[in-house]
């Protein structure tokens, strides 16, 4: 079967992956899928940084704002969808640009793991309704920390924030008997149905890359992130969501019991945290062709240099 090819843009958060790859689907006539797993739930567009009508310059973007914030959108449903719509973009003719910093949702996708099995064991819910309610009880660090005893390779890329991964991880163990990251590869398909060119964002310099973190809160501040996490705490409507960086750090705030600015520091250390388990997971795959972006003077530089990756990929 022909392979599909789709250009990947990933990378830390504020790198700027959503800029280039407006510029990219420009130059190749491509769309855009996103790969965030924060940015498929409708609200919260701030504080997910979703791309603005201003900013996607007419370039159509798929798999943003298509759930729920209280509705629970698993990695399998993710995957299903993507592949839908980048076999459908490329039957119009056009160059799908796979966009985003959830690396797990880029490694499912593109390596064509199966997670059929895996979302069908246990389905009574008895081991999970046991292991949510330890997690009630306990607390995310000491659920993180048992994940990390058995399967420090999952534990490394699931922050403890993420609860419902960490039980899921915890519950197929139980069910299984085999760590989750050995169930994912014994579960993987036989290789990728694309033929890839992935191209990657950062910056040598690490500070630079904190900087633009620091500074992207308080503009996302100033456009009314605050506002807008306020109206959706009061209206608790809040599932999976509620993991998305820039609202649970409010909360304290909304309930009184902490200064603003104090809230907003622990976004920005929160999304540096973030940032560094980003790069961890995209460090570990060879496919992906860096490009650092202090390495270069403007941006017409770097898209250059993007023509000739995708040039040598042969995907166009």
């Amino acid at each position: 079967m022909e392979k599909i090819p789709l250009l990947t843009v990933c990378g830390p958060t504020a790198s700027g992956k959503t800029a280039l790859g407006i510029a990219l689907a420009k130059e190749y006539g491509g769309e855009v899928v996103s790969a965030d797993s924060m940015q498929i739930y409708k609200g919260l567009d701030i504080a997910t940084a979703k791309p603005t009508e201003e900013e996607i310059e007419g370039v159509p973007h798929h798999l943003i704002s298509i759930a729920d914030m209280d509705s629970q959108f698993s990695v399998a449903d993710y995957v299903r969808l993507a592949k839908e719509k980048i076999a459908d973009i490329h039957a119009m003719g056009k160059l799908p640009i796979l966009v985003g910093g959830t690396g797990l949702y880029i490694n499912s996708l593109i390596d064509n793991v199966n997670f059929d099995n895996a979302d069908t064991v246990g389905s009574d819910g008895k081991v999970r309704k046991r292991l949510a309610e330890e997690a009630e009880r306990l607390g995310e660090e000491i659920m993180h920390r048992r994940l990390a005893e058995i399967d420090p390779e999952t534990a490394e890329n699931v922050p403890p924030q993420n609860i419902i991964r960490i039980v899921r991880a915890l519950e197929i163990y139980e069910l299984t008997g085999m760590k989750f990251s050995d169930y994912k590869r014994a579960n993987a398909g036989k290789g990728s149905d694309y033929q890839l060119c992935m191209i990657g964002l950062n910056y040598r310099d690490r500070d630079v890359l904190y900087d633009r973190i620091n500074k992207r809160v308080g503009i996302m501040a100033e456009n009314g992130m605050v506002e807008e996490c306020r109206a959706v705490y009061e209206n608790e409507r809040l599932g999976t969501a509620c993991q998305a960086i820039g609202y649970k750090e409010l909360i304290p705030y909304f309930k009184g019991e902490a200064d603003l600015e104090e809230c907003l520091d622990k976004i920005r250390l929160g999304s540096r945290r973030y940032a560094k388990r980003q790069l961890t997971w995209f460090r570990r795959d060879y496919r992906i062709n860096w490009i650092y972006l202090d390495d270069f003077n403007n941006f017409d530089e770097i898209i250059e240099i993007c023509k000739k990756t995708v040039a040598k990929s042969k995907i166009m």
